[in-house]
């Protein structure tokens, strides 16, 4: 829960941003990087790895509808998360 509320504090647009497209795309990266370390322990998980190619999904959607909208703060949040399109 703790990392949670960094990750929030870290990509909110303004005080009680929590729902943003960037703090969601932020939430979504955690979640996913915890499953594919997961992941590589347990390779037979196949209920998790189908979670985490809908969690992928979800993030490419917000991706997608972020680089539509602004993609001046799609830059900035792929480069912050490190992804690549």
């Amino acid at each position: 829960m703790e990392a949670k509320s960094k990750t929030i504090a870290d990509f909110r647009r303004h005080e009680r941003d929590t729902g943003s497209a960037d703090v969601q795309i932020a939430l979504l990266t955690q979640r996913i990087n915890q499953l594919t370390d997961h992941l590589q322990q347990h390779k037979k998980d196949h209920s998790s790895r189908r979670g985490l190619l809908m969690l992928v999904g979800q993030r490419r959607r917000l991706l997608d509808y972020l680089n539509a909208t602004d993609s001046a703060r799609y830059v900035a949040v792929t480069k912050r998360l490190k992804l690549r399109k």
